[in-house]
């Protein structure tokens, strides 16, 4: 009858935690998704060429569509007096937090697509591989006096492309984690919102975490950036993209830095909370792609105060969505993703932590054929035990797309620190985030062009073969689904960009 009708336009773990709780008093309340069966046409946008046109046209189209059909679905939510309503533009969705009732109500509605789960997730996080490695340093001696380029840095000849004149200058790279220590002494210099003596963060950060669920340092809607995790997780990443403690002024930078830890030193970041301590929702993933789609000023309208022009090139995510912790419908994130995609932007995902057997990429946004999604190797080129196989267990495509170091890493820790012995496929992800950094900064004409970025990363990566067998590969096959097309290297994708010069002999020994 009717009732079955509109429950098979909702997420079943949804009725199950809704009729789970007690009811009386608002109490046998949950957040959802409202999904509209509307959805922007962007296949236009893969027509033009210049990324701030590309992510103006992707911005124009998903809010003026979001605008045009939420209103009604608006309407009856204020009229039943639910007032913990969100409307989303980056795939046309309502977030709100009500009762069955509203459940039906708005399941039962012609149109509404599906009514999605909302519930908290965990972040997929590794212990550090040995404590001992892992104890908290900092580092010591006069800052630039010794060269100290992490191992992972120069096993992918991060340093001899900067030698060339290339950092990521002129690109900005984003990152959406458990937020990230912004006045780190590796991270500052590349904050895009601090210009040397002040910080304006506004478009340069923004907090995802609007309702507090645990008790986390950062609080909720926090106006400036801050890492609430323990281990330090957000900032660890963005560290391994741009992290550098030497002034960019400095003689010898940023190689004769005493903590060489990034692979694009040069680039600007920016950065979004999506965890609170390591735990977010499929709303937060989707505010923070939104965000950096169109980044608007802290307390502002997603809808009208969006700048395009401030989106980032590449975002990285080390992040998850587990079906045990929210993302019980496959398909969750995988118009966000493709919509962040049509904006221009490289979407680089770590694969997951759950091998070693083949079909455990299997997670959210990592199984989808717009994400970047990232293996992690050891400094063998070995693959690491932990690192998710393909096929995805999304549509059977091969995953991981590429892999990068993931083991035993060093980088930044909140408060000023550096911590080593890091492992997981959230370390490696960074290294393409910042490779996809530099390679735009010796080619701008790329900026935008996310199949020609990802195309050129693959050709140019050192090939790795592997017995598993994974999906049918063979034993000599590239791509195939634990290495991906091998592991990055940035030297070759960065000289290949200029095929009549001829460089300065040095040594492009690994």
């Amino acid at each position: 009858g009717a009732e079955a009708e509109w429950q098979r336009k909702v997420d079943p773990s949804l009725l199950a935690e809704v009729l789970a709780k007690p009811a009386g008093d608002g109490a046998a309340q949950a957040e959802f998704l409202v999904r509209l069966a509307v959805q922007a046409d962007l296949s236009a946008a893969a027509e033009i060429a210049d990324k701030t046109a590309k992510g103006a046209f992707v911005y124009d189209q998903l809010t003026a569509v979001a605008q045009q059909t939420q209103a009604p679905l608006l309407a009856q939510l204020a009229g039943m007096g639910v007032e913990a309503v969100r409307p989303y533009w980056i795939t046309n969705m309502v977030w709100v937090r009500s009762d069955l009732d509203t459940i039906a109500a708005m399941a039962q509605r012609d149109d509404v697509a599906f009514v999605y789960a909302n519930p908290q997730v965990a972040l997929d996080v590794l212990p550090p591989e040995n404590e001992e490695v892992g104890l908290r340093e900092t580092a010591v001696g006069a800052v630039g006096a010794v060269s100290a380029v992490e191992w992972n840095i120069s096993h992918i000849r991060a340093d001899t492309v900067w030698k060339l004149g290339f950092t990521g200058q002129g690109v900005v790279i984003g990152g959406q984690d458990t937020g990230y220590d912004w006045d780190h002494p590796a991270l500052i210099n590349q904050y895009r919102g601090w210009d040397g003596s002040s910080a304006d963060h506004n478009t340069n950060w923004h907090d995802a975490i609007h309702t507090l669920t645990f008790a986390n340092i950062c609080g909720v809607d926090s106006p400036e950036p801050c890492d609430d995790d323990d281990d330090s997780h957000g900032t660890h990443t963005m560290g391994t993209m741009i992290g550098n403690d030497l002034a960019p002024s400095a003689d010898g930078w940023p190689s004769a830095a005493a903590n060489a830890i990034g692979v694009a030193p040069g680039a600007r970041w920016i950065g979004c909370r999506n965890m609170e301590i390591g735990n977010g929702t499929p709303a937060t993933y989707s505010e923070c792609y939104e965000w950096f789609v169109a980044p608007y000023p802290l307390g502002g309208d997603p809808m009208t105060d969006g700048d395009p022009s401030k989106a980032p090139h590449v975002i990285n995510n080390s992040w998850s969505c587990p079906v045990s912790e929210g993302c019980t419908t496959p398909d969750i994130l995988e118009t966000v993703v493709n919509n962040v995609r049509a904006a221009g932007i490289v979407t680089v995902h770590s694969a997951g932590n759950d091998g070693a057997n083949c079909g455990t990429v299997q997670d959210p946004a990592a199984t989808y054929t717009a994400s970047f999604s990232v293996g992690a190797t050891d400094s063998n080129d070995n693959i690491a035990g932990f690192s998710s196989r393909g096929p995805s267990t999304f549509d059977g495509g091969l995953k991981p797309d590429i892999s990068a170091p993931g083991v035993s890493i060093r980088s930044a820790f909140r408060g000023g620190s550096y911590i080593g012995g890091y492992q997981g496929t959230s370390m490696a992800g960074p290294h393409v985030a910042g490779l996809v950094a530099l390679l735009i900064s010796a080619n701008p004409a790329l900026a935008g062009d996310v199949d020609a970025i990802e195309t050129i990363l693959q050709e140019t990566a050192v090939p790795r073969t592997t017995t598993q067998g994974c999906g049918g590969d063979g034993p000599t096959d590239v791509p195939n689904n634990v290495y991906g097309y091998g592991r990055i290297d940035a030297l070759l994708p960065i000289v290949e960009q200029f095929p009549q010069k001829q460089f300065l002999p040095f040594s492009t020994g690994q």
